[in-house]
């Protein structure tokens, strides 16, 4: 097995993380068995986390997470919401960006990831054998990881697929790829990644991912699914089946992958599909991903003992909110509809209830019959396989 890290390389003018240290990956590392809570780590978790440590005891950060952890708590009712009490994020964080557009193109004179400091990069990730075909450049095919200098949780990072492309907020099959990827090459199934877009409170219009470690289950990994179509009724076997979340507040769709035999890729294109689908259709998006149970309903209370080795790939259209985000009010974005629920004063903490949170969650979903329409435009997708290609 290859070293887990590889030195930089390049000169004359270069952008901040030419010189960053590579973490070069191969199917061989991807965890596909054995995702167990307070194990070791595997090495990509013991790479990120010393890492990013590191730049903590740098003071890289607008501000330091205690090591004991946030305040936290679980909320009284079913859903099982995860409540923490973050206020600095609030007040230290980036000023958002105005959103205007789902499709508001990169402007190079706007805060943007090229600009970070060396320091607040962690490393490059490199698939083994990249470029060997001679046909791609692999300055530009490289991903990176980067700290978020407000974090949310522990080991926050920023996934950048391909930064120096410039590319803006919409996912492509490879940044979808990338983040399936990242989730696999963790043993620890507290590691969730997720992605705002814009008009879903993204507050900068430069390609990037959210990565981060929560100790607290979320009910997320086990929530009953039903199928949206028969089993056999998809047009192609580059798609997964897609199901619905049976009980969620937030009107959600839901892939599911083991990783193995291709499944990876499959979820890419599926994904991108929707996506393209959702983008096309003008809806803003929220995604996350999480180590889960297969679809399906789990039996009550057989759910803490289902095997969660495989990934679940929740995402939800949603009502878009653009123009000027204040970075005071109450939203609602990935974590949110994920039952993760940062807070920004204790008041907030102390007093919220689980229905107000899912009445928020509800203020945020589409309506009934706008969302009954999008899954009859998602069935003709599946059974006939035709989307846009970015």
């Amino acid at each position: 097995m290859a070293a887990p890290m590889e030195p930089g390389g390049g000169s004359g003018p270069a952008p901040a993380w030419e010189q960053a240290p590579v973490f070069v990956y191969s199917e061989e590392d991807l965890i596909r068995a054995g995702v167990r809570r307070g194990g070791s780590g595997s090495r990509f978790d013991t790479a990120l986390l010393s890492a990013w440590e590191e730049r903590l005891s740098a003071g890289c950060f607008r501000y330091r997470l205690p090591r004991r952890g946030l305040p936290s708590r679980v909320l009284p009712g079913p859903r099982g919401l995860v409540v923490q009490l973050n206020p600095e994020r609030a007040r230290e964080r980036r000023p958002p960006q105005e959103i205007l557009s789902l499709r508001q193109p990169f402007d190079p004179q706007r805060f943007n990831f090229t600009r970070i400091p060396a320091q607040e990069v962690l490393f490059r990730l490199r698939r083994r054998g990249l470029g060997e075909a001679g046909d791609v450049d692999e300055a530009e095919a490289e991903a990176l990881l980067v700290i978020n200098v407000s974090p949310l949780e522990w080991g926050h990072v920023l996934l950048l697929p391909e930064p120096s492309r410039r590319l803006p907020q919409l996912l492509t099959r490879e940044s979808v790829l990338r983040a399936l990827e990242l989730l696999f090459l963790s043993s620890d199934p507290g590691f969730r990644v997720g992605f705002n877009s814009l008009g879903a409170e993204a507050s900068v219009n430069h390609l990037h991912l959210h990565g981060y470690y929560l100790g607290q289950r979320l009910e997320l990994e086990w929530a009953a699914t039903r199928p949206l179509l028969e089993s056999g009724a998809l047009a192609s076997a580059h798609f997964l089946p897609v199901h619905l979340l049976s009980e969620h507040p937030a009107r959600g769709l839901v892939l599911y992958t083991d990783g193995g035999d291709g499944g990876l890729a499959r979820a890419a294109h599926t994904l991108h599909a929707l996506t393209g689908l959702l983008i096309r259709r003008s809806l803003a998006h929220n995604l996350f991903l999480t180590r889960g149970c297969p679809l399906g309903s789990p039996a009550p209370g057989q759910a803490s003992s289902v095997d969660r080795d495989g990934a679940r790939i929740v995402l939800w259209p949603r009502r878009s909110c653009f123009g000027a985000k204040d970075p005071t009010a109450f939203t609602v974005a990935l974590c949110e509809l994920a039952g993760h629920w940062p807070l920004k004063t204790p008041q907030e903490y102390s007093s919220l209830t689980e229905e107000q949170a899912l009445g928020m969650v509800r203020r945020y979903s589409l309506p009934e019959q706008e969302y009954s329409q999008l899954l009859s435009e998602i069935i003709q997708l599946l059974q006939g396989d035709q989307h846009e290609q970015r």
